[in-house]
């Protein structure tokens, strides 16, 4: 559950530092958020 959780906080902040213009943000918090799921197995 917990990462679960933590897939989808990286999901929120990524679209939101996105909408801010943050691009290589973006992409780190969506690498961060994918490494998490790998752990939903």
């Amino acid at each position: 559950m917990a990462w679960l959780a933590t897939v989808a906080i990286c999901v929120i902040a990524a679209v939101l530092v996105l909408a801010n213009g943050y691009v290589g943000y973006f992409f780190v918090l969506l690498a961060v958020g994918a490494s998490a799921a790998v752990n939903l197995r």
